[in-house]
């Protein structure tokens, strides 16, 4: 017994060293691969704080000899950049309530409710993500159209109160996970199925609600697509159609100023990220998000 103890001992020092350099390793590793996925976001940064001209030379300079902050503020004095900023804020937090409305009640029926067809609803619901966008443009806009719908926000603040399936299969899986008992408990002393919902279920289903809530959001926020295709009058376009804007005014040959609008348009995401990525994790895991 001894003399295992003393071999432990004497190896210990080599099992110290071998953690310590597959700790390194992992560390190289992640730093690799995240310094891979920012450098997009650091060129982007970089070309929003070169003089005029010189975001297109080559060979191409990733720190600016000489940093042009005024970049930004030619932003504003070229392009509304506050009203296309209302616009988005407008439609994107439309777009986030409805969503997390109709998500939730869809899901809480599917997951809580029992009544004839609800597999068979639910797997058609599915089906509908299997559809590609492409598919259903044209037919979308033709009824957008017909409705007179055409340049106004509707077409992009409407269908997200018609539940989109993927939020409400993640809302699904989390209100499975949900202890029958309570519902049964309330019903007991009288509550009704919609102040279960409202009452027991949304409550406990907050980080699964965080989850919903932020992927909305930036999928909303960061829509192209959809403005670019409802929205043909350039006082009511969005954030992102607006940049676009910008650069058919500017011509392709400044590519700082454009940067400077993309930093200023990814900056909520950002923000939203480090503020809310502990909801995030915790959203991914207790929806099953995560396979």
């Amino acid at each position: 017994m001894a003399s295992l103890r003393s071999h432990r001992t004497r190896r210990s020092p080599q099992y110290a060293a071998l953690e310590a350099f597959q700790r390194i390793l992992i560390y190289l590793t992640l730093l690799s691969l995240g310094t891979a996925i920012l450098l997009p976001f650091l060129w982007t940064l970089s070309s929003s704080l070169k003089p005029f001209g010189t975001g297109i030379t080559f060979p191409p300079e990733f720190i600016p000899k000489r940093f042009e902050w005024q970049n930004y503020l030619k932003v504003f004095q070229t392009i509304p950049f506050f009203g296309y900023l209302r616009n988005s804020v407008v439609v994107t937090g439309l777009s986030l309530v409805g969503e997390l409305v109709s998500c939730t009640l869809v899901a809480y029926a599917f997951a809580r409710l029992r009544f004839p067809g609800s597999n068979v609803l639910f797997i058609v619901l599915l089906g509908t993500m299997m559809i590609p966008y492409p598919v259903t443009m044209v037919p979308t806009f033709i009824l957008f159209n017909s409705l007179k719908w055409v340049n106004t926000y509707l077409p992009l603040v409407i269908p997200p109160f018609f539940a989109p399936a993927y939020n409400v299969f993640l809302l699904r899986q989390f209100f499975l996970t949900i202890n029958h008992e309570l519902d049964e408990a309330a019903e007991v002393d009288g509550a009704s199925k919609f102040r279960i919902y409202w009452q027991i279920i949304l409550p406990l289903a907050k980080p699964a609600l965080a989850t919903v809530a932020i992927f909305s959001f930036m999928y909303y926020w960061n829509d192209f697509m959809g403005p670019l295709i409802y929205l043909s009058d350039s006082e009511k376009f969005t954030l992102s159609l607006g940049i676009n804007f910008l650069r058919s005014m500017r011509g392709g040959d400044d590519l700082s100023m454009q940067m400077a609008a993309s930093i200023m348009f990814v900056a909520p995401c950002i923000l939203l990220f480090f503020v809310a990525q502990r909801y995030i994790v915790q959203g991914i895991v207790t929806t099953g998000l995560k396979g």
